[in-house]
């Protein structure tokens, strides 16, 4: 923050900053990537000089080609591993920044600085505008089911998110606030790693309340954990994304040109099984029935299983303008 008023500066994340970086913070232009926001997408893009504070971020495509770069990393081997730099330099991030600020000059133009926070302000009026929900409108939007369970969680609620779609919407809609902690899997991109570490998270800290935002397909990878919950009495809250398809493969077959196939998923009724498992089971089908479904769930002193029957196809209105910047070879992700 020190370093962007010095340079007045933008300051754009990736998603593993967002919980740290993203609340009460004046020079934040959102995040960038493949499920990023356009307004970080630009900020790094018309950027004269791209400084990266250690970051690994992976999507060569995302970064700017005409910028001076320069990367500081307590890892060596991160430097020039994703785009070519003007300057590298291993060390702590705070040490480095403590020495380097004093060296800084003050007189810098905040045109940039302006222009990337006021894209970002109309980027998150233009998010926040699809998170609705009409009665009888129905399969529910995943943004509005999203934007739900943020308002609504504690405020230093821990939260766990299934890769895909999840993250996608996690990403876009939780707000953090400096107490409140995200945990995915975030570098390999393991699916039905959502459940589990929810399990480790409540078990680790009791008193806390943990929420699993679950894709359909990555929690029937491990749904047998959901006993684990009734077991030991761990009060997670389980937020099913059902909408019937491994969604972001879907996303990705169409982004490299092929017909989508072995995508779809047929489901039982989650809640269903969740109760005969012995767990508190909700499903929800009507936008008009949400809120208080989640209420219910979050308020409940043992663990639920709430599963929401979400929009399929919400995914693509989402990335589209994102992937219509770049031509993103997913192949290299991870």
């Amino acid at each position: 923050m020190q370093l962007c008023d010095k340079l007045k500066s933008p300051m754009v994340s990736a998603l593993r900053g967002k919980k740290y970086l993203e609340y009460n913070n004046p020079y934040y232009a959102g995040l960038t990537g493949l499920i990023g926001y356009a307004s970080g997408y630009h900020a790094m893009m018309d950027c004269d000089v791209l400084l990266m504070l250690g970051t690994d971020f992976p999507y060569r495509q995302f970064y700017p080609e005409n910028a001076i770069a320069l990367q500081v990393d307590i890892e060596p081997s991160h430097l020039v591993r994703r785009t070519p730099l003007a300057y590298g330099l291993c060390g702590d991030i705070k040490a480095t920044l403590e020495m380097l600020l004093p060296h800084l000059t003050s007189k810098h133009n905040s045109q940039h600085l302006e222009k990337s926070v006021s894209r970002y302000v109309k980027v998150r009026k233009e998010l926040d505008e699809l998170a609705a929900g009409k009665p009888g409108h129905t399969p529910i939007h995943p943004q509005y089911l999203t934007k739900i369970i943020s308002d609504t969680a504690q405020a230093n609620a821990i939260f766990t998110c299934d890769v895909g779609t999840p993250t996608v919407w996690v990403a876009r809609y939780l707000q953090m606030n400096g107490q409140r902690r995200l945990i995915g899997s975030f570098n390999h991109g393991t699916m039905a790693n959502e459940l589990p570490q929810a399990i480790g998270a409540q078990a680790a800290e009791p008193g806390r309340q943990v929420i699993s935002l679950s894709g359909d397909g990555g929690l029937t990878m491990l749904m047998g954990d959901l006993l684990t919950l009734k077991q030991h009495q761990l009060p997670v809250k389980v937020i099913i994304f059902n909408n019937g398809a491994l969604g972001f493969v879907e996303l990705e077959m169409k982004a490299a040109g092929f017909l989508e196939s072995g995508t779809e998923l047929m489901h039982p009724d989650f809640g269903a099984v969740a109760q005969a498992m012995g767990l508190m089971g909700i499903r929800v089908e009507d936008p008009s029935m949400l809120e208080e479904a989640i209420q219910q769930a979050l308020a409940h002193d043992g663990p639920v299983v709430v599963d929401v029957v979400v929009n399929r196809q919400s995914y693509l209105c989402g990335l589209k303008s994102t992937l219509s910047k770049r031509k993103v070879d997913f192949s290299r992700q991870g």
